[in-house]
């Protein structure tokens, strides 16, 4: 249903699942196991795994924080988008990766769920793009401290709040690992 002609595929989207993002995240080891399982599922359609690797001033590029877990290997050819921003479109060439594939849906799944998978979402459907969040496969730390919601919380509220978005010819929606669909 997405906006953008002649986008029939779907991508895998693994946003930020580096050491420094979730090594005190939420359910971790549970989330990157089902990043993992979307990412076997993706390979194994021949479906395209599309890695996001953030950098900031806690996590500098090339720094052992910068680096994804090691329970996920990126693939040569895979391509890799580089971000400074919470949104993965924002200043990087990703509209390009996805654009050369054809890609017009996205699956998502990653870290951290409060700010770049939330922008990422929101940034795809302003695009053009119909975005499927995957509900137990992102996490967030435990930024209680600061105001913010228990970890559980966030997540269970994106996702009820990201299953009925929409825009004009336009999807979102949140499904499990195991409901997930790389077609339609």
């Amino acid at each position: 249903m997405t906006t953008l002609p002649d986008r029939p595929h779907t991508a895998l989207l693994v946003i930020d699942v580096q050491k420094g993002a979730v090594d005190a995240a939420h359910d971790r080891d549970a989330v990157v196991a089902n990043i993992r399982t979307l990412v076997d599922r993706a390979r194994a359609e021949s479906v395209p795994v599309v890695w996001v690797q953030h950098s900031d001033d806690d996590m500098p590029e090339g720094s052992e924080s910068w680096q994804y877990v090691p329970e996920l290997e990126m693939r040569a050819g895979e391509p890799v988008v580089h971000k400074n921003y919470g949104d993965s479109f924002e200043d990087t060439d990703l509209e390009a990766v996805l654009a050369a594939r054809g890609v017009g849906r996205l699956v998502v799944a990653g870290a951290q769920t409060d700010a770049c998978i939330r922008s990422t979402l929101h940034g795809a459907l302003v695009r053009g793009y119909d975005a499927t969040l995957v509900g137990d496969a992102h996490t967030t730390e435990d930024l209680s401290a600061h105001g913010a919601p228990p970890p559980a919380q966030v997540i269970a509220h994106t996702n009820l709040y990201w299953k009925y978005q929409s825009a004009p010819g336009r999807k979102g929606g949140t499904v499990s690992t195991q409901e997930v669909t790389f077609t339609g």
